[in-house]
């Protein structure tokens, strides 16, 4: 038999607004320790430097990080114009340099080609596989990588401030998969210019907003108190962007054991992905045919 996981058995969704200088997998795991919870993921991975939004699932919740992962997500962030550097932010070597700046008009014109489906490359840094291999290991040790272009959808991209000829902040809202850091580096390109990320901040991420996160200092007052545990989000939130269906207690029996179980559809059709409630309580998350749902995910007691 398989060792049990210490920990409590708690499911939600926590906000954390993560600070500069600590990797993603760090806050989750505080955040773990701050419930005392068997299980924590998150939706989405933040660069070390980078802040904001980080939505932590606990227990039951995790189930339901791909699709805050898929939602879009907007972030905040500024461009040191006429530097290139070897990470595409201001944590890497500077490797090229230009005396050019561009207009403010010249970036506003250069921002449609970054808008709708592109393409784009994953900085060398960064966590894409290459052999096996995470890419930032093999360009530590001074691999020069030819990194596959990776298809992301960004749905706006606007220029918000110019605060001196050197810096340019913009905001943008995509897709999953994208990376400012190549936004940057691929904009100066478009420019003339070069260019590199000097800070970026996650301001929402998909139902999430940076503005409802606590703060590390805030957790770390709160951590192993009932306090703490008012300030989760119903793992449902999560799923606002799918269509609801209700079943009755039958039907919620039915789909606990992964089994189909009918529903009521409200705006759902034929194939669609959708999940199920049961007293105002997700039930389970899959295909809705013809009067069933077809569970590809249980929640079970949360």
């Amino acid at each position: 038999m398989g060792r049990r996981r210490k920990g409590r058995d708690v499911s939600g969704w926590l906000i954390v607004d993560k600070p500069a200088g600590l990797t993603s997998s760090a806050v989750v795991n505080k955040v773990r320790w701050a419930f005392d919870a068997k299980k924590a993921g998150h939706a989405g991975t933040l660069d070390p430097d980078a802040t904001g939004v980080l939505a932590v699932a606990l227990g039951e919740a995790t189930k339901t990080v791909p699709y805050v992962t898929d939602a879009l997500k907007a972030y905040e962030f500024t461009v040191r114009l006429g530097q290139a550097t070897n990470t595409d932010d201001a944590e890497g070597e500077v490797i090229a340099a230009s005396d050019e700046r561009p207009s403010d008009t010249e970036i506003t014109d250069a921002l449609g080609a970054f808008v709708g489906d592109i393409e784009q490359v994953p900085p060398q840094f960064s966590a894409v596989k290459v052999d096996g291999e995470r890419a930032y290991k093999r360009a530590r040790d001074g691999d020069e990588l030819a990194l596959a272009a990776r298809p992301l959808y960004v749905d706006s991209l606007l220029l918000i401030d110019r605060p001196d000829r050197d810096h340019a902040t913009f905001e943008m809202v995509c897709g999953k998969g994208g990376y400012v850091r190549s936004i940057a580096r691929d904009l100066g390109r478009t420019l003339g210019c070069l260019g590199h990320v000097r800070n970026l901040r996650r301001i929402w991420s998909g139902p999430f907003d940076a503005e409802d996160g606590l703060t590390l200092d805030q957790l770390d007052a709160l951590a192993r108190s009932p306090a703490l545990d008012a300030h989760l989000i119903p793992l449902e939130a999560a799923l606002a962007d799918l269509p609801e269906v209700k079943t009755t207690a039958e039907g919620a029996t039915r789909l606990r054991n992964g089994n189909p179980g009918m529903v009521f559809a409200s705006d759902a059709e034929y194939g669609d992905t959708c999940w199920a409630s049961f007293d105002g309580r997700a039930i389970a998350i899959g295909q809705y045919k013809s009067g069933e749902l077809h569970p590809a995910r249980v929640l079970l007691d949360h």
